[in-house]
């Protein structure tokens, strides 16, 4: 804040307030200043407040941004997460008349590199994905339908430990496979399907992001090929994912497996993507940004995939966790091609 000349900033995001605070109420907002922070929540929440954040005064207010302009009288320069929606955006200028600067990812630069805590949440959490597909690899049969499996995913993460998914999950089977986001319907999975995977899980706030594509009874030539292609461009980043490698070479080191296979305009998506306490966090990727280097700590999905319409589509997505000599891979389940 002071490298950027701010005098205050008002966090709004609930993840954010989370992470500097470890508060996880629904309901509150924080005032940053040079010499004093302030958490700002209702009645509901002010004992597990003034229980759980320490180095923060905490008040109890309906009035969250009144109580802001009251601490801010003699502030000049204020920033504020330019994600809030125009109404509060509104009664905040109506309220602080002073210089309000909108802020992108302030936060998101720091929580892309995670403390021990967080890695060993997160860790947790693919733990339980490993655990839960493992079972799930018993429960699909022909005549389960894509919801169903999805349904199971849910239930058995939440025994394990989970507090809920991380995303809808995706299970798409036969030609749907090729739907990098096919959410689950009630179709049946029929023998022969490919049948592809991509859910997770929250433990104690932290996700999970794991896809793995299987064959139900059988699995033809074309789609043997595919995997093949898929699982050596996966392998590959895991290799050269290391501490200092650019966004931009994180990105060709697998598309240049699949498009060497003749595949590269049939790989539609982002190589991958940081998570924490969001699904999806910076850093993202592209091959314009060789400037941007990888950096210890950062935990990063490596998930590349080929779609043929005609087809189906194959997907395995595994999580990182960057090292300053290379990477470890969270998310333990098998990669071997599966025929159930």
């Amino acid at each position: 804040m002071l490298a950027e000349g701010l005098d205050a900033f008002v966090v709004t995001d609930m993840k954010n307030i989370y992470y500097l605070t470890g508060f996880s109420g629904t309901a509150g907002m924080i005032l940053l200043t040079e010499h004093q922070d302030y958490l700002l929540t209702d009645d509901r929440y002010i004992d597990f407040a003034r229980e759980v954040v320490k180095d923060m005064t905490v008040i109890s207010t309906r009035e969250p941004l009144k109580e802001i302009a009251k601490l801010s009288t003699a502030l000049t320069k204020i920033a504020f997460e330019d994600s809030i929606d125009f109404a509060t955006y509104k009664a905040l200028a109506d309220l602080l008349k002073t210089e309000l600067i909108p802020s992108s990812n302030f936060f998101m630069s720091l929580r892309q590199i995670k403390d021990e805590d967080e890695i060993k949440l997160i860790r947790k959490a693919c733990q339980i994905t490993d655990q839960a597909y493992s079972d799930v690899l018993k429960f699909i049969e022909p005549g389960r339908t894509e919801l169903e499996v999805a349904n199971f995913l849910d239930f058995r993460m939440r025994e394990l430990g989970a507090s809920g998914v991380s995303f809808e999950a995706i299970v798409a089977s036969g030609k749907r496979s090729a739907l990098p986001h096919g959410v689950a319907t009630n179709k049946p999975i029929d023998l022969g399907d490919v049948v592809t995977i991509d859910f997770g899980c929250f433990y104690q706030h932290y996700a999970s992001d794991m896809t793995r594509t299987i064959f139900v009874g059988q699995v033809d030539d074309k789609m043997r090929e595919i995997y093949a292609t898929v699982l050596a461009a996966n392998s590959a980043l895991i290799e050269k994912a290391k501490a200092g490698l650019s966004f931009a070479d994180f990105d060709k080191i697998p598309r240049d497996v699949i498009a060497s296979s003749g595949y590269g305009a049939n790989f539609t998506h982002g190589i991958g993507h940081g998570f924490g306490l969001d699904i999806h966090e910076p850093p993202f990727f592209n091959q314009k940004m060789t400037d941007q280097l990888l950096q210890e700590n950062m935990i990063l999905t490596d998930e590349p995939g080929i779609y043929l319409s005609n087809n189906g589509g194959v997907r395995i997505e595994d999580d990182l966790l960057i090292t300053k000599d290379g990477c470890e891979v969270l998310t333990q389940s098998p990669k071997d091609l599966i025929v159930v």
